[in-house]
């Protein structure tokens, strides 16, 4: 039997996909779990136009994001930090505060498992972040931690 999945079932597939499955499986399990319904001839026309409107959510998703890639790489983003002397922060910079500080500048949120440091930043100076935003976009940002004050 052909189903339609309606929400994402573990080891068979995603929400929106066209599954091939035993009559059993879709009738005791996932039709009246609601996980599946029968596939009709009306319901593929249906999923092509929400494929496609799904595409073409992600597609500006993607062009947002790249814009707003693009204005974190025009300039430095600068982070103030408590440090003592000779440069040395007091703790270090996490990805967490540098996502703070993106998700301000930008007015986007975004998580700190989108920011990936090479190393922990621990003094002043100039660093390197690589950094993922909505739709599949990535990039590398410089950032400047600078002494508070």
């Amino acid at each position: 039997m052909k189903v339609i999945l309606l929400l994402d079932v573990p080891k068979l597939g995603k929400r929106g996909e066209i599954k091939e499955v035993s009559d059993g499986y879709a009738r005791n399990y996932l039709i009246p779990k609601g996980l599946a319904r029968e596939l009709r001839e009306k319901d593929l026309k249906s999923l092509e136009i929400q494929k496609e409107m799904e595409r073409r959510r992600y597609e500006k998703l993607r062009k947002e994001s790249e814009k707003k890639l693009e204005e974190l790489k025009r300039g430095v983003l600068r982070i103030p930090v408590k440090s003592g002397e000779k440069g040395r922060l007091y703790g270090s910079v996490t990805s967490s505060l540098i996502a703070k500080v993106i998700s301000e500048k930008l007015g986007v949120e975004l998580d700190k498992r989108n920011i990936h440091l090479e190393k922990q930043i621990k003094e002043i100076g100039m660093y390197d972040v690589d950094i993922r935003l909505p739709g599949g976009v990535k990039g590398r940002i410089k950032i400047e931690i600078i002494p508070e004050g």
